[in-house]
């Protein structure tokens, strides 16, 4: 019987977070084990188990036992993709490390432009999808107007369409990982880390099978994680739309005093009382809420909570304590 191969630190590590994806798994290493051998044969591909409630994790350990380039990293629940993109990242080994997701969107065969790049000495190779392959209008709108927010409020510049299909060299990979806070928008963390970056363009591809893990409600999260964390402009709008408010209510105050003092016209006094209680409680409420954002981020960070928990491997079962006589 013949010896698996043993391969020496891979040139290229490929991640890929997997939540509930077993349907995905062989139809995906299918196309990505040949695009990979071509460019590196001791590649590693770590599948990061992010609390899968089907057969993912047992999927990914068939398909290791055939392939010992491919690894399950599995953590203890799930921890959401941003988290689960550090884990993959600080297990991976290789010189360069690319990040993509397992549902076939974005396509393995786009790696080896990727490589190109990063082999021209760019560090940080973003892929760019031209146009979602099955994203609503809604979605392409709300996308667009959270780059353009993203880049209005913050010094960084992030394409629309790129999401976490990027290939970071190791340099990158290390500044990235010293960032260790737990609100994490990693695709406005890979801009701010800096290093020579350049894009690839690519056309997305439908979902191969499931349904996606994004739901809007998880994407609001996100957006509210890359724009608190990014920038205090917030903090500084809210302060002044409360110094326009005010400036507002005391110039009301001084109509009304010259009115009562200087005419024999005294406005009605109860819609303009209610008016103002309800545009300054409006102003307070909003102002509160910014505030509140904020010292939530604080509050989880002061923690210092791990970003994520791998399951320890199962062991073996103990011997038996008693053995058989013969």
């Amino acid at each position: 019987m013949s010896e698996a191969p043993s391969y020496a630190t891979p040139t290229l590590s490929v991640v890929v977070p997997v939540l509930n994806e077993s349907d995905n798994l062989a139809p995906l290493l299918q196309r990505l084990q040949p695009a990979l051998a071509a460019l590196d044969p001791g590649y590693e591909i770590i599948f990061v188990g992010n609390g899968s409630l089907d057969d993912t994790a047992g999927r990914v350990q068939r398909l290791a036992a055939q392939d010992p380039r491919v690894r399950l990293l599995r953590m203890s629940r799930n921890f959401g993709h941003q988290a689960a993109l550090v884990a993959g990242l600080e297990h991976a080994r290789g010189a360069a490390v690319i990040t993509m997701d397992g549902d076939l969107q974005h396509p393995p065969e786009v790696i080896a432009a990727l490589v190109a790049q990063w082999q021209a000495g760019h560090e940080v190779v973003q892929a760019v999808r031209r146009e979602p392959a099955d994203a609503s209008v809604l979605k392409r709108t709300g996308s667009r107007s959270f780059y353009w927010l993203l880049s209005a409020l913050t010094r960084l510049s992030v394409t629309p369409g790129a999401a976490d299909f990027r290939l970071l060299s190791r340099a990158a990979v290390d500044a990235f990982l010293a960032c260790r806070e737990r609100c994490r928008c990693n695709r406005a963390l890979v801009q701010w880390i800096g290093f020579s970056y350049t894009e690839v363009l690519y056309d997305a591809e439908p979902r191969y099978a499931g349904q996606t893990k994004y739901s809007y409600r998880a994407l609001f999260h996100l957006a509210a994680d890359a724009i608190f964390s990014f920038s205090t402009w917030p903090l500084r709008l809210a302060g002044l739309a409360g110094g326009v408010v005010s400036l507002a209510a005391a110039g009301y105050l001084l109509f009304i005093l010259w009115t009562r003092l200087f005419t024999d016209h005294v406005p009605p006094g109860w819609s303009s009382i209610l008016a103002a209680v309800l545009i300054l409680g409006g102003v307070t409420l909003v102002v509160l809420w910014i505030l509140g954002e904020y010292v939530g981020r604080l509050y989880e960070e002061v923690k210092h909570r791990p970003i994520y928990i791998v399951r320890p491997p199962t062991p073996p079962p103990a011997p038996s304590r008693h053995p058989h006589k013969d």
